[in-house]
């Protein structure tokens, strides 16, 4: 990896719906556990209502919104529940979007220093990764098992720019200087309160409901690390 000589200090990728094609497997998991509690809803209530989640705030959503109550315990046994289902659908396969591979090994040569801010469990995470032989890729992984709050909260963000500044030592390493890749409204919030630009990809909403990213692209194909570069310049020089 060569030392980049760009201001773009890092990128920031979300994992379900950026890095990988895995919501229809949340989807799937989360019926299997909700299902025979009378709480099933079709892809389409799930697209609208529950993208963006982690499985903690999905279940206590899903309980809240049927006016049922959930205890703690409870919820961790659903939380177990859907991971068990889910990487039983990973086994079979998590298919990886158009342009990921390649975006990374670009960033990856370009020297720029690569993180993952999830809402999934970390066990997913690593097993998405996997799936695309992505696993040695990132410096720094932040998912709900690190996280007190979840997006929107910005604190996945902050927690992956405070370890990849303790990783990388360099000083300073600022939110400014870096990017985040999203493809829900609470992801990019999360990701702009944190102070990063945020580039947002049409994988799960439509470009209309992802009106406060930075950059909106239909696909990683069309990102590059110079169009990386024009952003923060963009940005700065709006600043002024």
């Amino acid at each position: 990896m060569t030392e980049t000589k760009s201001d773009l200090q890092a990128v920031i990728f979300d994992c379900d719906g950026v890095l990988v094609d895995t919501e229809p497997l949340h989807y799937r998991a989360f019926q299997e556990v909700l299902g025979p509690l009378g709480l099933g809803h079709d892809y389409e209530c799930y697209r609208e209502r529950y993208i963006g989640f982690d499985d903690r705030d999905a279940f206590l959503y899903a309980f809240k919104e049927a006016g049922r109550q959930l205890g703690h315990d409870s919820l961790q046994r659903l939380v177990e529940a859907k991971a068990a289902a889910l990487s039983e659908l990973i086994a079979r396969g998590a298919p990886g979007f158009p342009g990921v591979v390649e975006l990374v090994k670009e960033l990856r040569e370009e020297g720029v220093a690569l993180a993952v801010a999830s809402g999934a469990l970390r066990r997913e995470v690593d097993a998405f990764l996997s799936s695309l032989g992505l696993g040695e890729s990132f410096l720094a992984i932040v998912t709900a098992d690190d996280v007190r709050k979840s997006k929107p909260d910005p604190e996945t963000y902050l927690l992956a720019i405070e370890l990849l500044r303790t990783h990388c030592g360099q000083e300073p390493f600022e939110p400014r200087n870096c990017v985040a890749i999203e493809d829900t409204p609470s992801g990019i919030h999360s990701a702009k309160t944190a102070g990063l630009a945020v580039i947002a990809v049409t994988n799960s909403f439509p470009e209309d409901r992802l009106t406060g990213a930075d950059k909106v692209i239909g696909s990683l194909s069309d990102l590059s690390f110079q169009a990386m570069v024009d952003l923060l310049e963009k940005r700065r020089q709006e600043e002024r």
